[in-house]
C-alpha cells in the first residue's frame, strides 16, 4: 500500500475552536486551516452540518458528496476523472457525488505547475491523483473513527462500501450522512493507506460522463453562455499587423450605429460596447482606426524559415549528446541531410475566445472558459488594479483549449472594458479575431543527420532545431536550462532508439510573431520528424519499418509493448486493403508511450486516411472510456494539420481567416479509429495530448509507401505529390 503524508496543524484545536472553524468555512473541516480559540463563553455554537475533511470534498447530512474541481472541463473527461480519484479512496456511491468548479484559490492548485490552477500538458490525473486520494483516503479513515465511537467497536472491525460505515459482525450499518457531526469533531489522521489496485471499485472501469448530461440538455453553462444583468457586448478592434497599435481613431461612425453604447480604447486595440454582439459588430465595421504598424509589418513565414535555415547551419545549444556524432558522420559507409520545416498553427476551438467582466471600484468579477484560474485572477488584478482578495473567478466549460485558453488576452480585454465603461461586458470574439490574433504553434525548423556502416546499420543521429521557446516567455531566460527548451525538444532529445552516436543540438529564435502552447506542444513536431525520420532511415537500411523500429529498442521494454501491439491489431504483417498502405510510428509524450498506424489511399495526388490503429502504454488507468475517447479526439484533432490546416504569415499579417482557408478534418472525412491499451502499473500518463503527436507522421510513412514520395513540411498538398519528394 503507498502511504501519503496530510498537512496538520501543530496543536491539537478543542471541540469548540473545532466548530468554530466549521462554522466559518460553511460548515467543514480545513486541513491546516484552524482558527484561533475565541472563548470559553460561546455556548452557543451549533454542531458542524457538512463533514468537510479537507478542501476538496463535502459530505452532507443526506449523505451527497461534493467534489470540487480545480482541472478544468474542456471535453476531455476530468469531471468525471478527478472525481473518481477521490470516491475511490473515499468509498463513495457513485450517483451521489456532484461537483463544483474550484474558485481561484492557492490551496486547489496543482503540484506539477508549482501550485498553479492550471489545466494543461496532459497533467490533471498525472498532477492530482495522489492528492485527490489522498483526501479521499483521509475522509474515509475519519468516517470509520466516527462509526466506531458511536458503536463502541474497534476501528478495524469497520468497513465502508458505496457511502456507508458497516460493522460486519454486527451487521449495523451507518450512512456516511449520518456520521457528518461526529467525524466533523475528530483530528485529520497524518499518515493514510491508499487502496491497492486490486481493491479499486470505480477506477478502471467505465462510467457514464458526468458533463455530457447537462451538455446534451442544454444546461450546461460555456462561457459565450454568460448573462449577468445590465450586460454589454463588446467587439475589440486589433491591429491587422502583429505587434501593431493605435495610432489614432476616429468613433464618430462606430457610434452612430444603432445599440453601440462606448467606443474606448484598451491596451489591446479599440472596444466598440453594445447592446450585442450584432450592434457591437457593425459598429466594429464603422470605426475609422489609423494603425501604427511598427516593425513586424514586413514580416512573412518565408523569411522566418530563411532565417532558421541559417541558424540551424550554425552550432546551437547541446540538448543530448552521446558518443560523437560528427566522427561518426565524417566516417560512415553512407550519409544523408532532410530539412523539415513546420508553419505555425492556430489552436481553432470550437468556442471563441470570450469573457464576461464586472468592475466595480472595490471588486472584479470574471466569468471565463479558462484553462487557468490562477493566470485569470492575475490577469484581472493586473487590469482592474484590485488586490486579490476582491478578484473572483468563476469558471465554466470550455467550447475547446487546446493550449489557447491558458492565455489570458482576452481576460484583459473584458476587465478593462468593462472598468472603462462601469457594467458588465462580455467580450466575445470573432472566428477572424481567433484566427488573426491567436498565440500560435510556434513555427520550426530542423535539420537532420542520419549515417551507416557498412552493413546499413544506423551508427549516428544529429538533430538541430530552431524555434521560439516556450519556456523562455514563461520565465523570461533559458540561462538555468543552458539554452535549452526542454519543452521544444520533447520526442527529440529523449529519443528511445539505441544509436550509438546521438546529438541534438537546439537554437530559440523569436521573429516576433505570438506564440503558445499548442496540443502536445514539442511533441506535436518532434513525433513527426523524428518517427518520419526514422521511417526513412528503415528503407536506407533495406528493413521493414516496424522491425527496423523494434531492433532499435530492444532496451525499452515498455516501446517494445505498444509497438507490437499496435502492430498486431493493425495487421501489419498482413497485406493492406486494395489501394491503400500503411505507415507506423512510436513516439512519447507527456510520459505515455503511444503507437499509431495508419492507413491511407492517395488518388489524384489526394490523401486520404481510411483507418487509424492507436495502442498506448499510459500507466495505471483511471477511466477507459475517457482514454479511448481522448485518443480519438486527439488523432482527429493532429490529423487537420497534417492534410489541411497551417498559418502564413505574410506582412506582419495571418493571411487564413476562417475554416474556409484553415481548414479542419470534417465528418465524412473522418477515419476509423481503433484504440488499444497496454496494461500498466506504472504511475499514469498523459492523455489529453500524446494521439495528437502521434498521427503525424503515420500519415506522412503510409503517404511514402503508397507514394514513393518522402513529406518534409506539413499540411501534405496535392503539389507536394505531383512534384516528387516533398
Amino acid at each position: 500500500m503507498e502511504t501519503l503524508m496530510t498537512s496538520r496543524h501543530t496543536s491539537e484545536p478543542s471541540r469548540r475552536a473545532f466548530l468554530k472553524t466549521a462554522t466559518a468555512v460553511g460548515g467543514g473541516l480545513m486541513i491546516g486551516a484552524y482558527l484561533p480559540s475565541l472563548g470559553a463563553d460561546d455556548a452557543a455554537l451549533e454542531a458542524a452540518t457538512a463533514f468537510e475533511p479537507n478542501v476538496w470534498v463535502k459530505i452532507t447530512p443526506d449523505n451527497k458528496a461534493r467534489i470540487m474541481l480545480s482541472m478544468l472541463e474542456m471535453g476531455q473527461g476530468v469531471m468525471t476523472a478527478m472525481p473518481m480519484l477521490l470516491a475511490e479512496e473515499l468509498d463513495l456511491a457513485w450517483n451521489d457525488v456532484t461537483t463544483e468548479w474550484a474558485p481561484a484559490d492557492r490551496r486547489y492548485g496543482n503540484p506539477s505547475f508549482g501550485g498553479s490552477q492550471t489545466t494543461a500538458g496532459s497533467n490533471s490525473t498525472r498532477g492530482m491523483w495522489r492528492v485527490l486520494r489522498g483526501a479521499g483516503a483521509s475522509a474515509r479513515a475519519m468516517l470509520i473513527a466516527a462509526a466506531a465511537q458511536t458503536w463502541n467497536v474497534p476501528e478495524n472491525q469497520v468497513s465502508t462500501d458505496k457511502g456507508e460505515a458497516i460493522h460486519q459482525a454486527s451487521g449495523r450499518r451507518l450512512k456516511y450522512g449520518a456520521l457528518v457531526d461526529k467525524a466533523s469533531t475528530l483530528p485529520v489522521p497524518q499518515n493514510v493507506p491508499l487502496k491497492a489496485p486490486t481493491a479499486f471499485k470505480l477506477l478502471g472501469k467505465d462510467l457514464a460522463r458526468m458533463d455530457i448530461p447537462d451538455k446534451v440538455n442544454g444546461k450546461a453553462e460555456f462561457g459565450i453562455d454568460v448573462k449577468r444583468p445590465g450586460m454589454l457586448v463588446a467587439r475589440v478592434v486589433r491591429c491587422p499587423v502583429h505587434g501593431g497599435k493605435v495610432a489614432s481613431f476616429d468613433a464618430t461612425k462606430a457610434k452612430a450605429v444603432p445599440g453601440v453604447r462606448n467606443v474606448v480604447q484598451i491596451s489591446t486595440g479599440i472596444a466598440v460596447v453594445a447592446d450585442g454582439y450584432w450592434a457591437a459588430t457593425k459598429g466594429a465595421q464603422a470605426l475609422t482606426v489609423q494603425w501604427n504598424e511598427g516593425p513586424m509589418a514586413g514580416v512573412s513565414s518565408d523569411a522566418i524559415l530563411k532565417q532558421f535555415a541559417d541558424l540551424a547551419k550554425k552550432t546551437g545549444k547541446v540538448a543530448r549528446n552521446e558518443g560523437d556524432a560528427d566522427k561518426a558522420i565524417a566516417g560512415a559507409a553512407k550519409t544523408y541531410e532532410r530539412v523539415f520545416e513546420l508553419p505555425y498553427l492556430a489552436h481553432a476551438t470550437m468556442e471563441p475566445m470570450n469573457c464576461t467582466a464586472d468592475v466595480s471600484a472595490d471588486r472584479c468579477d470574471v466569468w471565463v472558459p479558462t484553462q487557468s484560474q490562477t493566470s485569470t485572477q492575475q490577469a484581472a488584478m493586473a487590469a482592474s488594479g484590485l488586490p486579490e482578495a476582491k478578484v473572483f473567478v468563476h469558471t465554466t466549460y470550455l467550447g475547446g483549449g487546446f493550449g489557447r485558453r491558458g492565455e489570458t488576452d482576452f481576460v484583459t480585454d473584458a476587465v478593462e472594458t468593462s472598468k472603462a465603461v462601469g457594467k458588465p461586458v462580455k467580450v466575445i470574439w470573432s472566428r477572424e479575431d481567433d484566427m488573426h490574433h491567436d498565440y500560435y504553434r510556434p513555427i520550426t525548423y530542423i535539420r537532420l543527420q542520419a549515417a551507416f556502416d557498412a552493413n546499413n546499420n544506423p551508427i549516428a543521429w544529429k538533430e538541430h532545431l530552431v524555434q521560439p521557446s516556450l519556456l523562455k516567455r514563461l520565465s523570461g531566460s533559458l540561462d538555468a536550462m543552458g539554452g535549452v527548451d526542454r519543452i521544444s525538444v520533447e520526442a527529440a532529445a529523449d529519443l528511445p532508439y539505441a544509436i550509438p552516436n546521438i546529438r541534438v543540438e537546439y537554437t530559440e529564435a523569436d521573429p516576433g510573431i505570438p506564440y503558445g502552447f499548442w496540443r502536445s506542444v514539442g511533441a506535436s513536431v518532434n513525433g513527426y520528424v523524428t518517427e518520419a525520420f526514422i521511417d526513412e532511415m528503415a528503407t536506407t537500411a533495406g528493413k521493414d519499418p516496424y522491425q527496423f523500429r523494434r531492433d532499435l529498442l530492444k532496451a525499452s521494454p515498455r516501446h517494445v509493448a505498444v509497438l507490437d501491439l499496435v502492430a498486431e491489431k493493425s495487421g501489419w504483417k498482413t497485406p493492406a486493403p486494395s489501394g491503400r498502405s500503411r505507415g507506423i510510428i512510436i513516439t512519447k509524450c507527456f510520459d505515455t508511450i503511444v503507437g499509431v498506424v495508419a492507413e491511407v489511399s492517395v488518388t489524384n495526388n489526394q490523401v486520404r486516411v481510411h483507418k487509424v490503429t492507436c495502442a498506448l502504454d499510459a500507466g495505471w488507468i483511471v477511466s477507459p472510456d475517457t482514454i479511448r475517447q481522448q485518443m480519438e479526439g486527439g488523432l482527429l484533432y493532429g490529423l487537420s494539420p497534417t492534410l489541411k490546416a497551417g498559418i502564413t504569415i505574410r506582412n506582419g499579417r495571418t493571411v487564413e481567416s476562417h475554416f474556409g482557408d484553415y481548414q479542419v478534418i470534417r465528418h465524412n472525412e473522418a477515419p476509423q479509429i481503433d484504440v488499444h491499451v497496454v496494461p500498466s502499473t506504472e504511475s499514469p500518463g498523459g492523455i489529453g495530448e500524446p494521439s495528437t503527436a502521434g498521427i503525424p507522421g503515420a500519415v506522412a510513412n503510409a503517404v511514402f509507401a503508397a507514394t514513393g514520395k518522402r513529406i518534409y513540411t506539413l499540411p501534405i498538398k496535392p503539389e507536394m505529390l505531383r512534384s516528387g519528394t516533398a
